[in-house]
C-alpha cells in the first residue's frame, strides 16, 4: 500500500495481477514469435482473419486491442509481404475486407503451434476443472465491466 494509507494495495490488487498476468503472457508469446518474423499484433491480427474472413480494418483493430492507424499500418506490411490480400476498391461501402493468402494461413499455422505452448505452459498446474472455473470468472469479470455494473 502507498506511505501515506491511500491507494490501491498492490499485493492485493486484483487488478494489478491482472494486468501483471497480461504484461508476463505478452512478454512470453512475443518470445516465441519473434523467431518467426511476427509480433503479438500481427499474429492477433491474421488469428482473427482465419476465424472471420473479410472483417474490416476497424475490426480488426478493436480484435487485436490496437489503434485503427496502428491496424492500418499492419495490413499494407502484411499486405505488400504477401500474407493478407484486399481489394483495391471496396465492394460495398468503403469497407476493404482483409482475407489471409496461402502463404498468411502457413504462417498462422506455425505461429498458433507456438502460441498454444505458451498457453499450455501457463495453465500447466491448473487442473482441468481449475481451468474452467479460471474461464469462468474471467468471463464474468469481462461481463460485468462491459455491462457497466458496478456490483451494487
Amino acid at each position: 500500500m502507498s506511505q501515506d494509507g491511500a491507494g490501491v494495495d498492490l499485493e492485493t490488487s486484483l487488478g494489478y495481477l491482472l494486468k501483471e498476468a497480461s504484461s508476463v503472457l505478452r512478454a512470453a508469446m512475443e518470445e516465441v514469435l519473434r523467431p518467426l518474423g511476427m509480433s503479438v499484433t500481427h499474429y492477433s491480427c491474421l488469428e482473427l482473419l482465419a476465424q472471420r474472413p473479410g472483417l474490416s480494418n476497424s475490426e480488426l483493430a478493436r480484435g487485436a486491442f490496437v489503434t485503427r492507424q496502428s491496424m492500418s499500418v499492419l495490413l499494407q506490411a502484411l499486405e505488400r509481404d504477401g500474407y493478407v490480400t484486399r481489394p483495391a476498391a471496396a465492394p460495398v461501402g468503403k469497407v476493404l475486407p482483409t482475407r489471409l493468402t496461402p502463404r498468411g494461413r502457413r504462417s498462422l499455422e506455425a505461429a498458433s503451434a507456438a502460441v498454444r505452448s505458451v498457453e499450455v505452459r501457463m495453465l500447466g498446474e491448473l487442473t482441468e476443472a481449475e481451468q474452467a472455473n479460471a474461464f469462468r470468472i474471467l468471463r464474468g469479470m469481462i461481463h460485468s465491466l462491459r455491462d457497466g455494473s458496478d456490483g451494487a
